[in-house]
């Protein structure tokens, strides 16, 4: 069974890869908005990693000071 920080992966690098592609096909074509709305798919799935990861920080610091409370 693959477990959730697996498909988690797996989600994240097919994005990319489909926003590599996106942009592939933008320079290909010449096209500048093909290539501009890529680029901000980037921007905004990065955005989105970077946030994950923040909120996942926090939860483990907020897990750490409740427990050393119970103690």
């Amino acid at each position: 069974m693959l477990n959730n920080q697996f498909i988690s992966r797996l989600i994240m690098f097919a994005f990319l890869v489909l926003v590599g592609f996106a942009i592939a096909m933008g320079i290909y074509y010449g096209s500048f908005w093909g290539i501009f709305l890529a680029l901000i798919a980037l921007g905004a799935g990065i955005y989105f990693i970077n946030l994950l990861a923040k909120a996942k920080r926090e939860i483990m610091e907020a897990e750490v000071k409740e427990s050393m409370e119970t103690l």
